[in-house]
């Protein structure tokens, strides 16, 4: 729980945990460059979407992306299907008790379900809140062997504007890395690249009153060890968290959106989830402030169980500084697009496994995930090579 206070030139955060005693953590700010009324609401939209035993539903798929899911299920890739999925997800009765808010592609924002009610009101009424992915796709970054960039810092304070006046109180920019020690990946310049581009990215979203999710994915291609994904993790958040230090990013109104420490796809050996919480968390502990309000991981590829069962074990071992929560794309769509198929009359069944992981992640936040959601097909490796949408 959260309390706010503005007092002169000072924004005073109360955080209260049920486990540790209250405490009061003020931040001078220069009010012409952070207006304390921006401060306030930013932080409380992250301290909302923070929400102990929630997270958050990444359904952020392009055109391109969502036509490759429908493919698997035989639906044609047009609006009004792109619509009628995106219906189902936001009017799953109780979803709101374990979602705490949902990234949108732009076309979702501004969509409407059959009966005309749009989608962020859709959400509203399970008090989710509404985010927006906002970067424009990665190119090749000039000067590495194939390692990318992220575009889509052009107009972006125009589009953001828009967005926050449509419904979005938070944002989303994905950043991609590669790891392979070998070719010496990810390099100096890929790195530099990535925290730079997302601190300016997150310094435009604040002043337009968005939350910002930092997203530095290090993929899960290749045949590395735990440890060298680790080595590549903690040196990107290092430098991220450096960058938005210099660009005065509030971390207190931000959220980071990492990937779990885990190895390669192909590597010979995999991790327990115990190994996976141990890598994760102490790359955290080493990099990521205090000061910011969550990390809601991403799944990258994981089972829908091995990403629940990765999350509980973190929070097991907790307390932690920050909540460490879930905001997982294919880790919770995967089950409820297999049950649906595309069928009006299997509504009730997609729905019905949404609910299902949705409520199974949420226990993983708090530490008390049993596991066994969904059998056998739950663990099923959702990892595409080279995923980049």
């Amino acid at each position: 729980m959260c309390f706010f206070g503005v007092c002169d030139n000072r924004f005073s955060i109360y955080r209260l945990h049920a486990d540790a005693p209250s405490c009061s953590i003020s931040y001078f700010l220069q009010p012409a460059k952070f207006p304390q009324d921006v401060a306030k609401e930013l932080a409380e939209t992250a301290a909302k979407i923070a929400s102990p035993g929630k997270g958050i539903l990444a359904a952020d798929e392009s055109t391109g992306t969502i036509g490759k899911r429908f493919e698997k299920i035989g639906l044609e890739n047009t609006e009004p299907n792109r619509a009628a999925y995106r219906e189902l997800l936001f009017t799953t009765k109780g979803l709101g008790k374990f979602i705490s808010g949902a990234i949108l592609y732009e076309e979702t924002l501004f969509q409407n379900a059959k009966n005309g009610t749009s989608m962020v009101e859709l959400m509203k009424s399970e008090s989710i809140i509404p985010g927006i992915k906002v970067d424009l796709g990665v190119v090749a970054l000039p000067g590495t062997d194939d390692e990318k960039a992220t575009q889509g810092l052009d107009k972006l304070a125009d589009r953001c504007k828009k967005y926050y006046e449509a419904g979005a109180r938070f944002a989303k920019w994905r950043a991609v890395l590669s790891i392979d020690p070998v070719k010496g990946k990810p390099s100096d310049l890929s790195i530099a690249e990535t925290a730079h581009t997302l601190a300016r990215y997150a310094a435009i979203c604040q002043s337009c009153r968005l939350v910002p999710i930092v997203e530095p994915e290090l993929l899960a291609d290749g045949t590395h060890c735990i440890e060298t994904c680790a080595d590549a993790t903690e040196r990107t958040l290092a430098a991220v968290f450096k960058a938005l230090n210099d660009h005065n990013i509030l971390l207190e109104g931000c959220l980071l959106k990492p990937n779990m420490v885990t190895p390669g796809q192909s590597a010979s050996k995999q991790s327990t989830p115990e190994e996976v919480a141990f890598y994760t968390i102490r790359t955290l502990r080493r990099t990521v402030p205090p000061a910011l309000v969550g990390v809601n991981f991403l799944s990258g590829g994981q089972s829908e169980e091995d990403a629940s069962l990765n999350l509980n074990a973190m929070n097991k071992v907790g307390p932690h500084p920050w909540s460490l929560s879930f905001s997982f794309g294919r880790a919770l769509q995967a089950s409820c697009l297999k049950a649906w198929g595309g069928k009006s009359e299997n509504l009730v069944k997609g729905q019905e496994a949404l609910l299902a992981r949705a409520k199974a992640n949420g226990e993983s936040q708090l530490g008390k995930y049993e596991g066994g959601q969904g059998g056998k097909d739950s663990g099923a490796s959702l990892f595409e090579k080279g995923y980049v949408y």
